[in-house]
């Protein structure tokens, strides 16, 4: 999705973090006049062993790096299971979280704590990690320590040697990813999964298989449904991208989204006493003061960290904008920082870029910006990359103040193609879910994935947060319908509020 500052994208912490409080608000399944299914025997093809109790397992999957080339080797897919009730089981529902970078086999592995008890009742729910990412191997790798790429980097140059600094981090990260991953990356793009999800259907043994997907999970599943129409039983895409967008576009149009949001946070901060940066009932100017005052004079976090320069501020902003449920703890680090200390804002970087206890960092971010660029046949230079800047910036000053392009993939190889065009054709209804106060995914893209699809069909949240399953009992159990019984919801639902 976006480019335009370091990272600005579905984050994975972040995502859990929404779907974890969007789990089902019932008490108990809801029971379906549907034809339980048996389940076909994948053993030989997954080697499935339990995993932490008897309706959870794991196993791998190998597929072909590149289908055309027998000899370049193959991807093992980490593969996670959550088994349906055996008098309930209507099929299997493949789930992604999005990203792109997300491992997505967690949402298997703590199914229950994501889907409403209808879908765990109903679904051998199986989660994957996309190749490259978590545990598949081999996994996308490209760096050790992201505070020398994404903290201290000046974002603002002041001059030429300034500017340059920042584009040599960058071709150092890309030359980092080519040293360590070169071997794979030209096949890593959103079209090569969608071709994994096929291969793992294969796998179970499933003639048709369902499938949810949220945020950049919708574009992976767009891509699915319009690639292998016949093989789809139901598909819901929630939190969907615009699927014409170009990266230009689709910058500005997420850069909107988290500008829309942060706009949003602002008004209740200054508003609400519940809200420590409320500043006399002006959050907004003293927010445009701290940005300033950051940019100018880094603020000290903790012994043996980065400072909180303008970059991290941005960061540790746009983790918070995802939900409104971490709003009061986006005004607590942006008082704290205007009182002198930004570690309540690095804490907030480091959530978005998976920074462990020990110091360490997952690899979400490396496969993000990789599998970002094998999206786009495009090689910018990074002068043309920055040249786009100042229309993303007119659109969205607050959340991309930043002058150069962080980072970029002039290093890449370019891929055969861009992705695949969506259009759904012949895969029947595919449901769509927006939310009004997406950051992400704003809801104007999400109508237009839902314009872009055959048949696809809409539903509309009222909320402040990104991805919608799971507000209210409305969509919930619009969605389950669906998926269970193949009871397509009205065009235009509206729910929450």
């Amino acid at each position: 999705m976006s480019r335009a500052v370091a990272g600005v994208a579905g984050v994975a912490v972040a995502l859990a973090t929404v779907l974890a409080a969007c789990g089902g608000d019932d008490d108990g399944a809801t029971d379906f006049d549907v034809e339980p299914a048996t389940r076909p025997d994948s053993d030989a093809a997954f080697g499935w062993t339990e995993f932490g109790g008897d309706r959870v397992q794991t196993g791998s999957l190998e597929v072909p790096i590149d289908p055309d080339d027998p000899n370049a080797g193959t991807f093992d897919l980490f593969v996670a299971r959550h088994l349906a009730d055996e008098d309930l089981r209507v099929g299997t529902l493949l789930v992604n979280p999005g990203g792109p970078g997300v491992g997505g086999s967690y949402l298997a592995i703590e199914a229950d704590q994501y889907f409403s008890p209808t879908l765990v009742a109903h679904f051998d729910i199986v989660g994957w990690d996309p190749r490259g990412t978590g545990m598949s191997e081999p996994a996308i790798d490209c760096v050790d320590d992201y505070d020398r790429y994404y903290a201290g980097v000046d974002i603002t140059p002041d001059d030429d040697a300034e500017r340059d600094a920042a584009i040599r981090l960058a071709q150092e990260f890309q030359q980092g990813c080519v040293e360590r991953s070169g071997e794979f990356l030209a096949h890593v793009g959103t079209n090569d999964s969608a071709a994994d999800i096929d291969l793992l259907r294969q796998a179970l043994g499933e003639d048709e298989i369902s499938y949810f997907g949220f945020s950049y999970g919708s574009e992976l599943g767009g891509v699915w449904v319009t690639r292998y129409p016949d093989t789809v039983r139901a598909a819901v895409l929630d939190g969907a991208v615009d699927p014409d967008a170009d990266a230009l576009e689709a910058s500005i149009q997420q850069s909107q989204g988290f500008e829309q949001s942060l706009t949003s946070f602002l008004a209740w901060c200054s508003d609400s006493e519940d809200c420590a940066f409320r500043n006399g009932g002006d959050a907004e100017g003293a927010f445009d003061e701290l940005m300033a005052s950051v940019d100018a004079n880094p603020v000290p976090t903790e012994p043996g960290r980065p400072d909180l320069d303008l970059g991290v501020f941005v960061n540790g902003v746009v983790t918070s904008l995802y939900t409104d449920d971490l709003w009061r703890e986006l005004g607590e680090a942006l008082a704290d920082a205007a009182a002198g200390d930004g570690s309540g804002l690095l804490a907030l970087h480091d959530l978005y870029f998976e920074r462990s206890a020990d110091g360490t960092w997952a690899d979400t971010l490396e496969a993000f910006q990789v599998i970002s660029c094998m999206d786009n046949p495009v090689r910018e230079t990074p002068e043309e990359a920055t040249a786009q800047l100042d229309a993303i910036r007119a659109a969205a000053p607050r959340i991309v103040p930043a002058t150069v392009i962080w980072p970029s993939c002039d290093a890449f190889p370019a891929p055969e193609q861009g992705r695949l065009g969506i259009t759904g054709a012949g895969a029947g209804p595919v449901v769509v879910i927006g939310t009004t106060g997406d950051s992400a995914t704003p809801l104007e893209g999400t109508r237009r994935m839902a314009e872009a699809l055959e048949e696809g069909v809409l539903i509309v949240v009222d909320a402040e947060q990104h991805t919608g399953y799971g507000t209210d009992a409305c969509v919930t159990d619009a969605v389950d319908a669906y998926l269970v019984a193949g009871t397509v919801p009205a065009d235009g639902l509206t729910c929450g509020g």
